[in-house]
């Protein structure tokens, strides 16, 4: 979620303070009881410390880049960052601060891939970020307590009543289970999916494939969504949870177990889910 134009930033810079302690191995009673926290849940995480303490450099190196060049692109977006594949999520004004900050994102050392998921909009200001905030909570508290589900693989991030998940599942079956969970709570739009399998990591070979092809290209336009597959599938294939108001839902796969789900067979708010490359 995004922070409302209300003095937050402060907050958030506390965020990055700790994260970069963290990181640089700053000790005391305090900070190495919320390190020991923190290793135990790295530990129990796909991937293991290894991939955390990478994936928190990462983040770290990344809002850094983003506070020194502006402030308000640092407020406004946020970072989910996974075995080196990092989601940007946000409400961004002005298209050129939404290219600026995706073209920063790629500098860090580690990065395989960067999801683009900005928004260009105007705010919703504080009811808006706490109505996100709430449906983040509940869908965090649903998923811990849903036994088919490794809770602790999974991310969030809810941006004007759109949730995005990212991590690692298990298996198909789980990762259906979680999107079903999203869909019960009250004021979601829409479930993006950007889950992984586990022990499906992208290949070096389709890495650099994708760095090539935006040597061409920064940004999907509207008519290049002709070579996205787009298909309608019915409730029960899909796992789709029997509350949403529709028989079938929009499945557009993306890469993977990467898919936008949209009720009454609806696209994305009229575009396509953008994944970024890096740009020049």
């Amino acid at each position: 979620m995004t922070f409302p134009n209300i003095g937050l930033a402060p907050l958030k810079a506390l965020f990055l303070f700790l994260a970069l302690s963290l990181v640089s191995g700053c000790t005391g009673i305090g900070m190495a009881t919320g390190a020991g926290a923190g290793v135990g849940m790295a530990a129990a995480q796909e991937g293991g410390i290894p991939a955390a303490v990478t994936d928190l450099k990462i983040q770290t190196e990344i809002n850094s880049l983003w506070f020194q060049h502006d402030v308000e692109i640092f407020r406004k977006l946020d970072l989910t960052v996974k075995q080196g594949r990092v989601l940007v999520t946000g409400v961004v004004q002005d298209p050129e601060a939404r290219v600026e900050a995706i073209r920063m994102a790629w500098q860090p050392r580690g990065v395989k891939q960067v999801i683009n998921e900005i928004r260009v909009a105007e705010s919703d200001g504080l009811p808006g970020f706490a109505r996100d905030s709430w449906i983040t909570a509940q869908l965090r508290a649903k998923l811990v307590f849903a036994k088919e589900v490794q809770s602790i693989n999974y991310t969030i991030d809810t941006v004007q009543g759109v949730v995005y998940l990212m991590g690692v599942a298990q298996n198909q079956d789980e990762l259906n289970r979680a999107i079903d969970i999203a869909r019960t709570i009250s004021g979601v739009k829409q479930v993006v999916s950007y889950v992984k399998f586990a022990g499906q990591p992208l290949t070096e070979e389709e890495l650099e494939a994708r760095r090539e092809a935006s040597m061409t290209t920064t940004m999907v336009e509207e008519s290049d969504t002709t070579t996205t597959t787009v298909y309608e599938a019915p409730v029960q294939d899909a796992g789709v949870s029997r509350e949403w108001p529709s028989e079938t839902v929009r499945a557009v796969p993306m890469d993977e177990s990467q898919y936008i789900y949209t009720p009454n067979g609806g696209s994305n708010n009229g575009r396509p889910s953008v994944q970024s490359e890096p740009l020049q």
